[in-house]
């Protein structure tokens, strides 16, 4: 596999990332302007999730625990960030507004949007050539500091695209405050990597020619956008550590040990190709909110974490104006050595006469949803042995239309999460820190990077998990829909309500 110029295959596309600055730390800057210019920090629990440069100028960064943050920074003022409900907000807005500019606009967590400029660029490309004009000038930097030459029709195209992430930029500051960076190239992985080279508030431009330089500028494969934990794991295993590796490594090896689809994924990545398209981001699939904590240890505590969370979650499906119809809850337990990826779900069917009163009368589902939430965390965590959670997490899914609702059109914008795993199974997953801003992996497959590891299990547990197999609901239910230990567990009237249900 060898390719002088790797981007040539989609040289006719134009793709602008763009990636607002420090988002939360400015979001909080826009709210309380007396904290511009001050060593500014958005703390979650006992870290400090982001930061503004004047912190960062300081020694401050993103992640950095709050005492080691203050022992940096003594001035560093800090901001509880934990109530996303305005930077979500303002989130929506910038991809809202990028959307008057082009239809094609893809979220990626709160603080990043992919926009499809091509067919603005051809236009504007036209009526240059009607025109007769022959001065275009580039805004921002060039990648690499790189000759533009005008005669090559890729070179003018992104010449041109330049020049719309710049009115996309100062758009987004005219309108809503915000300062971003840009990146554009001709797909979207290229334009992801681009969009970082020169940082706060300004732009780059990759022209195809420099594509190699870029890719092989990644000291590491982890860096390389669409490839996740699990599948870094395994290529290191294979000796694979950066592109250099990847791009030399035999193919038919790769397509072995990884699967032929993952394996010709990877390795055209690792060129620089990548023929996704940006897909506009429609209604979300689930709502989902979380909280982490240093201990949980107790039934209550559980309990008291879930109707913390409970509130806000059904204030958005309010707003958004659809019915879940199903709700999981994720936990994870505290770990020392798998500090990431160490989390376990079950999900159940939402009992109908509960779903009718979602958005009318939310306060009264709140109880027996609780009730519910606290059966799948029984199934997951027996209460007689000591027990030690560092995360709750509540998510509705299977969202359904009512006749006559009508979403509220800033839902709309919301990033569609990863579909819900099939009740049953135990599923640990990578955790978003940030809980949403830069921190959505950029994956050709999932919005949400997830990753299942395999442990081996005992003959109790195999046994267990034959036993779940075996349906003893009627045939028109899906496996999948109910998990049938805790559906065994609700009282006879809701049994009978959620299979009226379903016929």
């Amino acid at each position: 596999h060898s390719k002088p110029v790797a981007a040539r295959s989609a040289a006719c596309r134009v793709i602008v990332h763009v990636d607002l600055d420090c988002f939360y730390a400015q979001v909080e800057m826009i709210r309380n302007p007396e904290l511009r210019d001050k060593p500014l920090g958005v703390q979650q629990k006992y870290l400090v999730v982001t930061c503004n440069y004047e912190a960062r100028k300081l020694g401050v960064k993103k992640l950095m625990s709050v005492k080691e943050a203050k022992e940096k920074c003594p001035q560093l003022i800090l901001v509880n960030g934990e109530d996303l409900t305005p930077y979500r907000e303002m989130s929506y807005k910038v991809t809202e507004l990028l959307g008057e500019f082009c239809p094609l606009v893809e979220r990626l967590g709160f603080d990043e949007n992919f926009v499809d400029i091509t067919e603005t660029v051809e236009k504007r490309l036209n009526q240059l050539q009607q025109s007769g004009c022959s001065r275009v000038s580039v805004s921002g930097h060039v990648y690499n500091n790189q000759a533009i030459d005008l005669r090559d029709i890729t070179h003018l195209r992104l010449v041109i695209g330049s020049q719309i992430a710049q009115e996309f930029r100062e758009a987004i500051y005219a309108r809503l405050g915000l300062t971003g960076c840009a990146g554009v190239a001709s797909n979207k992985l290229l334009s992801k990597l681009v969009s970082g080279t020169f940082k706060p508030n300004q732009q780059t431009v990759l022209l195809p020619e420099s594509c190699p330089d870029l890719i092989r500028g990644l000291d590491h494969i982890q860096k390389l956008p669409g490839i996740g934990y699990k599948t870094t794991k395994r290529l290191e295993m294979l000796g694979v550590r950066n592109v250099c590796d990847l791009q030399a490594f035999p193919s038919a090896v790769l397509e072995k040990e990884l699967g032929i689809s993952v394996a010709q994924h990877i390795q055209k990545l690792s060129y620089g190709e990548d023929e996704s398209p940006v897909t506009p981001s429609g209604p979300p699939q689930s709502f989902s909110d979380e909280d982490s904590f240093k201990k949980c240890s107790s039934e209550v505590e559980v309990k008291e974490k879930i109707e913390e969370l409970l509130p806000n979650l059904l204030d958005r499906i309010y707003k958004d104006g659809r019915q879940p119809h199903t709700v999981r809850l994720t936990i994870r337990q505290f770990s020392s050595t798998e500090k990431w990826i160490n989390r376990e779900s079950r999900q159940c069917p939402i009992p109908p006469h509960l779903i009718q009163k979602f958005g009318k009368e939310s306060s009264s589902v709140i109880s027996p949803l609780v009730d519910i939430l606290m059966k799948l965390f029984r199934k997951m965590i027996d209460v007689a042995q000591p027990f030690h959670l560092t995360l709750v997490s509540v998510c509705f899914s299977n969202l359904k239309d009512l006749p006559s609702s009508k979403k509220g059109s800033i839902g709309f914008y919301l990033k569609p999460m990863s579909p819900p795993s099939h009740s049953g199974k135990r599923v640990r997953e990578v955790e978003d820190v940030l809980q949403g801003e830069g921190s959505a992996s950029w994956n050709q497959n999932c919005n949400r990077t997830g990753t299942t590891k395999t442990r081996k299990l005992s003959e109790e547990q195999k046994s267990n998990i034959k036993q779940a197999r075996i349906p003893d609901l009627p045939f028109y239910l899906s496996p999948g829909d109910i998990d049938q230990e805790v559906f065994r567990e609700l009282p006879e009237d809701i049994q009978k309500e959620i299979l009226s249900g379903k016929t």
